[in-house]
């Protein structure tokens, strides 16, 4: 127990040496985590925007354009199929959906998984004015659509009423405002708000409750599409949305590729690059310990040949060094923490624009276990050459 005090006491009493043996992992560490917490806010920022570009697959009736002919003179094309699909078939769609992610994740949580927000189509005049009414699951369709903000007025209250959501440029389009009665044919509403712009179709929608337009136009239990949602970025949206065309009779399942696919790609690529910089770092940071701790043991050969001398072992030669490295761990992988979090709370909003860096306490512990890692790793050899050395040599250069 003795020998371990001298080694903390003689830590202690150089403590520039062990400072600047820690300046290599300190260097390493801060710029590991700087580079993976602005990656990490990088990537945030993408899973953010990702969330607005609404369903990753959209499910509407299989209609078919069949080509009509007599002789060689063409009649033009004809449509088969339904221009609904029934609403008895979202629970059938909602389990094949959940249940491939469950396999394809791993995933043992009940629950839905994915949100699927059916809509229908109607066509009323309004003034002499032909618009577009869609009939939503306000619920459902608000978790599609997390971009939609009302402008005026409110969302949805009362989901069995005739209250509806106008979108921003048909409003200023009729003139119409909150609390105004509005007449769509049979559908006779009240306005509880109007959409902000979007720059879509919707600004030119009027939003009513699902169920109020299946009764009114006399079409219970019939939806023109459904939008679907997979809450997971990893869903394998393309193999459900096959699987659902092959299974499922009457529907068209489409998988949506927004460009948001190519910036979580391009984010990937970028993300990879500034890890590889990172271990580079650690690299290079891993070399500059070891050759101070070389060093060291080079300038304390005498300190060395006096232990020997008094009757230390050459594992308790070993250990002096072994201890050295904790101590430089243990600074090193703190300071660099901290400095690496200072550092990408600077330099994020610089690399990318709007993003949001914060400090990610986890990356501390992180920190602390890969800097022991370098530490005791480098330090093997040179610990190993100070066991190594012999009384006699020291002798004889006294």
């Amino acid at each position: 127990m003795d020998i371990y005090k001298l080694i903390l006491k003689d830590i202690f009493s150089r403590k520039k040496r062990v400072m600047y043996t820690s300046l290599g992992i300190i260097i390493g560490i801060a710029t590991f985590v700087a580079i993976i917490t602005v990656a990490q806010a990088g990537q945030d920022k993408i899973y953010s925007e990702l969330d607005k570009y609404g369903p990753n697959m959209v499910i509407v009736p299989a209609i078919t354009d069949v080509g009509m002919k007599v002789g060689t003179m063409n009649l033009g094309r004809v449509s088969v199929g339904e221009n609904y699909i029934n609403e008895s078939l979202i629970p059938v769609i909602q389990k094949t959906s959940d249940d491939m992610i469950r396999h394809s994740l791993n995933i043992r949580d009940e629950g839905d998984i994915v949100t699927i927000a059916p809509k229908l189509y109607q066509n009323v005049n309004v003034n002499g004015m032909e618009v577009m009414l869609v009939g939503i699951i306000p619920e459902k369709e608000i978790l599609i659509k997390s971009w939609w903000e009302i402008d005026e007025g409110a969302y949805f209250e009362n989901i069995d009423s005739n209250e509806v959501i106008l979108g921003a440029r048909i409003s200023e389009i009729l003139g119409l405002k909150t609390g105004d009665k509005i007449d769509l044919g049979p559908f006779k509403g009240t306005i509880k708000g109007t959409l902000k712009e979007t720059g879509s179709q919707e600004d030119y929608q009027i939003f009513a409750n699902l169920k109020a337009v299946q009764t009114v136009f006399n079409k219970e239990g019939k939806v023109s599409a459904l939008d679907v949602r997979a809450l997971c970025l990893a869903c394998p949206v393309e193999e459900i949305s096959g699987k659902l065309n092959q299974e499922i009779l009457g529907i068209r399942a489409i998988a949506v590729k927004q460009i948001a696919k190519s910036e979580m790609s391009m984010m990937q690529k970028i993300n990879n690059f500034m890890f590889a910089l990172a271990v580079l770092t650690l690299l290079v940071s891993s070399l500059v310990v070891v050759n101070t701790m070389l060093t060291s043991v080079h300038e304390r050969k005498k300190d060395i040949g006096i232990m020997r001398v008094v009757g230390a072992s050459r594992w308790q030669i070993f250990s002096v060094f072994l201890v050295e490295a904790m101590v430089i761990s243990l600074i090193g992988g703190t300071i660099g923490f901290f400095a690496g979090s200072l550092g990408a709370l600077i330099t994020g909003p610089l690399i990318f624009e709007e993003i949001s860096v914060r400090v990610i306490p986890e990356f501390l512990i992180a920190s602390l276990g890969l800097s022991a890692i370098i530490s005791i790793t480098t330090s093997l050899y040179p610990s190993y050459r100070a066991s190594r050395v012999k009384i006699a040599d020291v002798l004889k250069s006294l």
